[in-house]
């Protein structure tokens, strides 16, 4: 019984080390060991949200304004 489950061992450790070295030599392993990383999309992302920041601001900076200084006249009256 102990020399079955001996040869089973062997033979799975075989199995898995065999498909650990295939999955080593795969495209799919060297593109997630791959530590440069997606600077280019990053670059982008940062530059879409400070165009998108900058359009909203400039949109809304008059109306945010007005709140702000009705707010503090409001808050000034209270005294």
């Amino acid at each position: 019984m102990n020399e079955m489950i001996q040869e089973k061992f062997v033979e799975v450790t075989n199995f898995v080390t065999q498909k650990y070295g295939e999955f080593r030599d795969s495209r799919f392993y060297k593109a997630l060991s791959d530590e440069r990383g997606d600077v280019p999309g990053w670059v982008l992302v940062v530059l879409m949200t400070t165009g998108l920041v900058t359009a909203i601001w400039t949109i809304a900076a008059p109306r945010l304004s007005t709140i702000l200084r009705n707010s503090l006249d409001s808050m000034n009256g209270i005294r």
